[in-house]
């Protein structure tokens, strides 16, 4: 599938009307956990181009121009309004969270078995570590507020337990900084970036704005804490972008990307209302893309192959379990941290570090560290906490269950 070469039924701006903005959204109950992960994905990718347009209008001088962004960000803004509402009303923020984190988990897992630049599928494997720690404590907020077994929501897809503890996630913001790519990465690759990017993003975003929506103290100290680290990530992954690319140049790339999202959105699907808004949403993305190419064209004087050689889509990107790659990444990584562009084993890391400067002034009174405190309080409830294992951790001193490790890839020397 070429998008570029594609003849979409919609060739211009197409406009919703009220009636068909609002969709039917799907059943919490009966829908698989990877539609949801679809739903929040998509939205995170419509949020990314409409962040992206307004910075490109509010950077450009010419009236013109910006009309045209006006135009493409009207049908960005309506086409994430959609997919926003196929998430039902009776989903509560913490199911929505866990199925967050699950694609957290599979999306990134899936991007780094396939990606061939080393660079960038270390910074997919280091972050993997990170979110499926933070599956782990939002699984055991659930477990001891709502006593609901989040592998259920999940679909048993994912294993739930502990990897690089979360309180081992607070990074000197010296040390979030990656090397960028460059025009000559692979379209995967530039994709991978791009996706993970405007994922992350996402549940930076949504743990921003219901912190302080959610029911308790606990859960809001959390969302806090957690909320800090994907801010962390966003930074990370953003900083693998080329930064050597035109406004417009980053236009075309950011309309490709919506396009393969949506087509493979599209080919994944089994859920019928969320096959419609795919289908209808790629098809305005390929006129998007159009439009994009020929701004480039006209003010640049480029054509779209100098962003992306080969319009045609590499492997579509297919959803699905990754238990194993997973046990492979925190077996052989979990005690890893960041030094400026790169990771050492936190034994490896100076004494004097930005990182060791940080975790004493953030992590200062151990018994405040909410992801810590989350597992304390499932275990004073249930004796144990709560988990869903297929076998035993690979790290044998994240396997007691009545205990929360609090130095692994912290503290130098810990197991």
């Amino acid at each position: 599938m070429n998008p570029f070469d594609y003849c979409s039924p919609v060739t211009n701006q197409k406009y919703y009307n009220w009636k068909n903005i609002y969709p039917v959204p799907y059943d919490k109950n009966t829908t698989s956990p990877y539609t949801k992960a679809r739903v929040i994905l998509m939205n995170g990718c419509e949020t990314e181009q409409i962040f992206f347009l307004h910075q490109f209008s509010r950077n450009c001088p010419d009236n013109d121009l910006r009309r045209e962004l006006a135009k493409l960000r009207r049908i960005e803004q309506q086409q994430q309004k959609l997919v926003q509402c196929l998430k039902p009303i009776n989903e509560n923020i913490l199911e929505e969270t866990i199925i967050y984190e699950l694609l957290a988990v599979d999306l990134t897992a899936r991007l780094a078995k396939r990606e061939t630049d080393q660079y960038v599928k270390q910074a997919l494997d280091f972050a993997l570590l990170e979110d499926f720690d933070h599956l782990y404590r939002y699984s055991n907020l659930m477990k001891v507020e709502y006593g609901k077994n989040a592998e259920f929501l999940v679909g048993k897809y994912t294993e739930i337990m502990p990897a690089r503890p979360t309180i081992s996630h607070h990074r000197h913001p010296v040390d979030t900084i990656r090397r960028s790519t460059d025009s000559e990465a692979s379209t995967s690759t530039k994709l991978h970036c791009n996706i993970i990017t405007a994922a992350e993003q996402q549940t930076m975003n949504f743990y921003m704005n219901v912190c302080n929506l959610y029911p308790s103290d606990m859960g809001r100290r959390l969302y806090q804490e957690i909320g800090m680290v994907e801010e962390d990530h966003v930074t990370h992954y953003g900083s693998l972008l080329n930064t050597n690319m035109t406004l417009l140049e980053n236009l075309v790339m950011h309309m490709y990307t919506a396009c393969y999202l949506y087509y493979s959105c599209l080919q994944d699907e089994d859920n019928q209302q969320a096959k419609c808004v795919w289908k209808d949403c790629f098809y305005q993305e390929v006129a998007n893309l159009k439009l994009s190419a020929e701004l480039l064209e006209k003010y640049e004087n480029k054509h779209w192959s100098c962003v992306i050689s080969d319009g045609a889509f590499p492997e579509l990107l297919v959803l699905g379990p990754n238990v194993e790659y997973v046990r492979d990444v925190l077996k052989n990584t979990v005690t890893n941290t960041a030094l400026k562009e790169d990771y050492c084993p936190v034994n490896l890391m100076p004494l004097d570090s930005d990182f060791f400067h940080y975790q004493s002034i953030v992590n200062s009174d151990l018994d405040c560290v909410p992801s810590h405190n989350v597992i304390c309080g499932t275990v004073n409830k249930l004796n144990m906490d709560y988990r869903y294992e297929k076998a035993l951790n690979p790290i044998v001193s994240l396997q007691p269950r009545n205990v929360d490790n609090i130095t692994l890839g912290r503290v130098p020397d810990a197991k």
